[in-house]
């Protein structure tokens, strides 16, 4: 089971999800290049212009490892990435676990992605010219636990280590991107974790990537924010297990 943090973030992220599952799972945990604790001279800025360099990059540790029928988590962008890399290598997958997805985050005639293109714009400026100060506005607005102001802290921190010209770079790449196309060639089973009310990935986007992948399910998270591996891990460990657990019985 490989599990890959959102923007911004790190493997720490996961700390109160994937240790549910290491009793039946050989656990995974990287940080995207440019983020966390990755080897600085691993990312380059022209591999890491599209999604598509991270989709590499996560078949390389996959080869690397010798990995097959790998669960995949992928929160907010990379699980983007994910199912971009099980459109390349399917026989490499057993199933894909996505929260929070979005293929695209600009409104688009009848797509609703949450944002116009001047938000999206705006918001790309602000990372350009007051990182810090994005980062103290955005985290409190991602997390949405006003009431859990360590878990805003906590993420606010995590933006401020990544590198300003890294961030830049990585939030044209998340925010810009258009990956709709890409879900109908998505074939492995997959399971899409929304939450009721959430500001960056609205229910419309959720229901979006469900209705257009070929094979998946949607689980309806009543909780707030974006982070629902940090702010209510006990539901989503339990929609994952739930859906692991008929993916086995299923034998597919």
């Amino acid at each position: 089971m490989m599990f890959a943090h959102g923007y911004g973030c790190d493997q720490s992220m996961w700390r109160f999800v994937a240790p549910s599952f290491e009793a039946d799972y050989r656990v995974i945990l990287l940080d995207l290049a440019g983020s966390g604790g990755s080897d600085p001279s691993a990312y380059d800025r022209h591999r890491h212009a599209t999604l598509l360099g991270y989709a590499e990059d996560m078949l390389e540790i996959i080869g690397e490892l010798n990995l097959r029928n790998v669960v995949f988590v992928g929160h907010s962008v990379s699980a983007m990435i994910g199912a971009i890399a099980t459109t390349l290598r399917p026989d490499r997958f057993r199933s894909l676990i996505m929260i929070g997805p979005s293929p695209c985050y600009i409104n688009d005639g009848h797509y609703v992605g949450g944002f116009t293109r001047s938000d999206i714009d705006g918001l790309i400026d602000a990372v350009d010219s007051n990182y810090l100060g994005w980062a103290s506005t955005m985290a409190p607005i991602i997390m949405g636990t006003p009431e859990r102001p360590e878990l805003v802290e906590e993420l606010r921190n995590s933006f401020c280590r990544t590198h300003p010209e890294i961030a830049r770079a990585f939030a044209k790449v998340t925010f810009l991107s258009d990956n709709r196309a890409d879900l109908e060639r998505v074939k492995t089973r997959s399971l899409v974790i929304q939450v009721s009310d959430d500001m960056i990935a609205p229910v419309a986007v959720g229901q979006y990537v469900h209705d257009h992948l070929p094979n998946s399910e949607l689980a309806l998270l009543s909780t707030r924010g974006h982070c629902p591996h940090l702010s209510a891990p006990d539901l989503t460990v339990g929609v994952m297990r739930s859906f692991l657990q008929r993916d086995r019985c299923d034998g597919s």
